[in-house]
């Protein structure tokens, strides 16, 4: 599988999470059974999601530039940074989802630990390519 295939897997992964969060928001999905059950509030719930929101938006969009697929561009090393911070928040998130108190929460385990390995992916297999590029 080639890092663009890997990119448009993400990208619709995190569109799903999007959604996931928006019904949250719409108290669709109540949010007591997601941050591990922490959330005391409807002010609390409406702060969090927001941030959940952007930062999902946010991979996708840095994703996106890292594949190809939108014009507007950071340069290549702030893309490298950017994507290194993820995979070390999806691995440190990993990690906190074993202690979820719902079993929501700990479904998220999956999702984590995928992101973090496929986004290591996608920056190995760049870096690869471009090795061999300079040969």
């Amino acid at each position: 599988m080639n890092s663009k295939s890997v990119i448009k897997i993400l990208v619709a992964l995190y569109s799903v999470v999007i959604v996931f969060h928006i019904c949250i928001v719409l108290k669709i999905i109540p949010y007591n059974i997601t941050w591990g059950g922490r959330l005391k509030n409807d002010s609390e719930m409406y702060v969090f999601e927001t941030v959940s929101i952007a930062i999902n938006f946010f991979l996708s969009w840095v994703l996106l530039m890292k594949g190809g697929f939108v014009k507007f561009k950071f340069s290549r090393k702030a893309i490298r940074i950017i994507l290194w911070v993820f995979v070390l928040v999806f691995t440190l998130n990993t990690i906190g989802n074993i202690f979820a108190k719902t079993n929501l929460e700990k479904f998220f385990i999956v999702l984590t630990f995928i992101s973090a390995v496929a986004i290591t992916f996608v920056l190995l297999k760049k870096e690869s390519a471009n090795i061999n590029e300079v040969k």
